[in-house]
C-alpha cells in the first residue's frame, strides 16, 4: 500500500476539542465562537467538530420516530489493548492512537451482541445524535433491498418506469439495480476537494449547503434530480455518486407512498428497538436527504449494525428479510469496482449501498465522509460503530488507521 499518499498536517484532535475551544458557548456566544449555516462556518474545520453533533440547530429536519427501546448491556470503560499497523507506513499503535489520529467523536465495539467498549469525545454523549453522512446511503440501500426481497420492487426495472419525472434525465434508462450498486453513467462528479464538483450543486439544491447571493438554481431535491444528464453507459463500472441514493429514495417513496423518515421508522427503527429518535436533514419541501442527512445516536448506529450481523433478526423476530441481508453481504463484482474504488479498498465491491470487503472474514462497511463508519465482521461476530469529524472529507484520511485497527480487533476476538 505504499502508493497511498501522506495525509496533510492538521491540529491534533486533542487540540481542537470543541468543548475546550468554546464553540457556541455563552448567551449569546462570542462572535468568534459562533457557528452558523449560512456563512459556511458549520462546515469549516475545526468548527465542524461541534456542528456534526448539532445539525438540528442548523438546518430543517424530519424525525425518524423510535418505539420501545431494546436495551444494550452496560459497556466497559477501558480502551481495548489492541495494536495495529497503519496502512502506507503512517504509524500505528493502540486504539487510543487510532481514535486520536482519526478524530473520533464516539465509538462502540460489540461482540456477540455484547458491548465491549463505548467511548465519547468532545460534545458527544450517549443521548446525542451525530450526522452519519453517507452511512445514510446504507440505510436507504437496505430498505430498497428489503422491498426487492419482498417482491415490491423489481431491481431490473428502469428508474423511469417508477418515476416518470426522471424518464428524460440521465437516470431514465438506468435500472434500479444500477442505481443501488452505483454503476450508473451520469454527468456527476463527487470530488470533495473540487469546489466545482457537481456534488455541491446537489447539496445547494437540497439546502444542505448554503446558496450564494443571487442563487437561481433548483430549490429542492425533486427539482434538481431530473436535471442530471447521462454521460457514458450504465452498468459498466462503479462510480460513487450521492445522486443515486436520492433517486433510489424517490423510487422507494413512489412505491410505498411513504416518506423516507417514516419508512425507516416503520421498517427498521421501531422493530430493532432504537432508544432515541433519529432525524434527517430535509430540503425546502420536507424531503429527507437520503444520501447523507441521517443523524443518530452512536448506540442506535451500533444496533443497526447488529441487526445486519444477525441476518436481519432481533432476538427471534425476523425484522428484515434474510434474503436482503444475504444479498448485501455477498457483494457485487470487484472488477467493476476496481477502476474507481478508493485505493484503500482493493478487491472490494459495492452492493445495496454497502461496501463489501470480500476478505476472509466477510466484512462489510457503511462509510461516510469525515470518518463515519459501521463495520460488521460476521466471522468475528463483531460490530463497530464510529462517529468522527476528521478534517479531510474523503475516507482516505481515516482508512489508514481505522481499517487495520478494526481488523486487528476482529483477530483478537477470534483468539
Amino acid at each position: 500500500m505504499s502508493h497511498i499518499s501522506a495525509v496533510p498536517t492538521f491540529p491534533a484532535a486533542k487540540d481542537c476539542d470543541p468543548v475546550l475551544l468554546g464553540w457556541m458557548q455563552g448567551s449569546p456566544p462570542p462572535a468568534d465562537k459562533c457557528i452558523q449555516f449560512q456563512d459556511s462556518t458549520s462546515y469549516r474545520f475545526p468548527q465542524l467538530r461541534w456542528s456534526f453533533a448539532h445539525q438540528r440547530q442548523l438546518v430543517p429536519t424530519v424525525v425518524v420516530t423510535q418505539g420501545h427501546a431494546r436495551p444494550l448491556p452496560a459497556s466497559a470503560s477501558e480502551l481495548p489493548d489492541i495494536q495495529y499497523t497503519a496502512l502506507g507506513g503512517q504509524g500505528g499503535g493502540d486504539w487510543a492512537n487510532m481514535m486520536e489520529a482519526s478524530y473520533t467523536d464516539a465509538l462502540m465495539v460489540m461482540h456477540k451482541g455484547q458491548v465491549l467498549f463505548e467511548h465519547y469525545n468532545g460534545v458527544m454523549t450517549p443521548a446525542k445524535q451525530h450526522i452519519a453522512m453517507s452511512v445514510s446511503k446504507s440505510f436507504m440501500g437496505i430498505m430498497a433491498a428489503c422491498l426487492v426481497a419482498r417482491g415490491q420492487l423489481d431491481a431490473a426495472q428502469g428508474v423511469g418506469h417508477y418515476v416518470p419525472e426522471l424518464a428524460a434525465s440521465g437516470f431514465g434508462d438506468a435500472t434500479v439495480r444500477q442505481v443501488m450498486d452505483m454503476t450508473t453513467g451520469i454527468d456527476y462528479t463527487e470530488n470533495y476537494a473540487d469546489p466545482l464538483a457537481e456534488i455541491w450543486n446537489h447539496m445547494r439544491a437540497g439546502g444542505v449547503m448554503p446558496r450564494p447571493a443571487g442563487y437561481t438554481g433548483p430549490t429542492h431535491f425533486y427539482d434538481y434530480l431530473p436535471r442530471v444528464r447521462k454521460l457514458g453507459e450504465h452498468g459498466e463500472k462503479f462510480t460513487y455518486r450521492t445522486a443515486n441514493t436520492d433517486v433510489l429514495a424517490w423510487v422507494v417513496a413512489r412505491i410505498t407512498g411513504m416518506r423516507t423518515a417514516d419508512l425507516l421508522s416503520q421498517l427498521v427503527w421501531q422493530p430493532m428497538g432504537a432508544e432515541k429518535d433519529a432525524y434527517y436533514s430535509a430540503d425546502s419541501i420536507g424531503t429527507a436527504f437520503a444520501g447523507g442527512g441521517l443523524n443518530t445516536t452512536l448506540r442506535d448506529l451500533a444496533r443497526f449494525g447488529e441487526l445486519l450481523r444477525n441476518h436481519g433478526r432481533v432476538g427471534s423476530t425476523q425484522v428484515l428479510p434474510e434474503a436482503a441481508v444475504r444479498d448485501t453481504f455477498a457483494g457485487a463484482d470487484p472488477a467493476r469496482f476496481a477502476p474507481n474504488g478508493p485505493p484503500t479498498l482493493p478487491g472490494w465491491s459495492y452492493r445495496n449501498m454497502w461496501w463489501v470487503s470480500h476478505n476472509p472474514h466477510g466484512a462489510i462497511m457503511a462509510r461516510g465522509v469525515h470518518g463515519q463508519n459501521i463495520y460488521i465482521d460476521p466471522k468475528a461476530e463483531m460490530v463497530i460503530a464510529r462517529y468522527a469529524s476528521h478534517p479531510i472529507a474523503a475516507n482516505i484520511g481515516n482508512d489508514p488507521h481505522t481499517l487495520p485497527a478494526y481488523h486487528a480487533m476482529a483477530l483478537a476476538l477470534l483468539g
